[in-house]
């Protein structure tokens, strides 16, 4: 049997927090009697001095530092673990699989998060990003609980149109493409090969043949470096356009293109939990 408990070590903790034992009291509904007895107790089943008074406070030994530190760890784990019985007593999700479309902007879908993580610490979100119609297993699609994706709807749910994706036509401006004076006619941009990623960049009706990449960065990437042109989502390129690394093309026609987004609810959560329609919230909210 271990000589120590948890409750004595986290007795410790708020004297140590507070600074005396009678606001550790206070803090912990014991009595100063109780609070000194298990500190007293702790410290003489270790046989090590761990609080010394300094004025009116009681603070750590270096020996109290260091074994402290030590449990802190250990007490934050058994915290999170006695809260997440109480999710799980109280019914609330545990998880909730997201999946997205790669082209939505990362810094907007990171915001999300974080305040969804803020509003639920023990809800785990599995986040999923697809590039559609680039190979993604329909089974990541059935089974997510919430979708932001192009197409509006599917087998998996009910959808609505969420908010617009700007591509624009871009290449590098050391490019030959670059260097010709507008408007560029389909047969000035014939010779040089269009970078596109899967169908998500609306390009469908591109017929000349294309060099097809499965992710954002890697189509990006092989405009940077001069492999072709494409329309890139405008929002992940905006650093490279401001310091003139990318220009934008003089197309005659379809130099800007909008590929919708649209948030999709799984058809089999009715009605919708707590946590997911907070989601839907804070993705509505953020287009505002």
């Amino acid at each position: 049997m271990h000589k120590t408990t948890l409750e004595q070590w986290a007795i410790l903790e708020k004297v140590v927090e507070l600074g005396s034992f009678a606001r550790a009291a206070e803090e912990t509904h014991r009595s100063q009697s109780s609070v000194s007895y298990n500190l007293s107790l702790l410290q003489e089943r270790l046989g090590v001095a761990l609080l010394v008074p300094e004025g009116r406070r009681a603070v750590l030994t270096p020996a109290g530092e260091l074994l402290l530190g030590q449990v802190k760890p250990l007490l934050k784990a058994f915290a999170w673990v006695e809260s997440r019985a109480l999710t799980l007593r109280d019914g609330m999700r545990t998880r909730l699989d997201l999946v997205v479309d790669s082209i939505f902007p990362r810094e907007r879908l990171f915001a999300i998060l974080r305040q969804f993580q803020q509003r639920y610490p023990q809800t785990q979100v599995r986040l999923t990003e697809v590039l559609e119609n680039a190979g993604d297993s329909d089974l990541v699609l059935t089974e997510a609980d919430v979708m932001v994706l192009t197409r509006r709807q599917d087998i998996t749910g009910r959808g609505e149109w969420l908010m617009n994706i700007d591509f624009i036509a871009v290449a590098h401006r050391d490019h030959p493409l670059a260097q010709q004076e507008g408007p560029l006619s389909e047969e000035q941009l014939r010779p040089w090969p269009l970078i596109r990623m899967a169908d998500s960049d609306g390009s469908r009706q591109d017929t000349r043949d294309a060099w097809t990449f499965s992710t954002i960065d890697a189509a990006i990437d092989a405009v940077m470096y001069q492999v072709g042109y494409g329309w890139l989502p405008e929002e992940r390129i905006q650093t490279a356009l401001a310091q003139g690394l990318l220009k934008p093309l003089p197309l005659s026609h379809g130099g800007r293109r909008a590929t919708p987004l649209h948030l999709i609810v799984k058809r089999d959560l009715a009605p919708l939990d707590e946590q997911v329609e907070t989601l839907l919230a804070l993705f509505n909210q953020q287009e505002k």
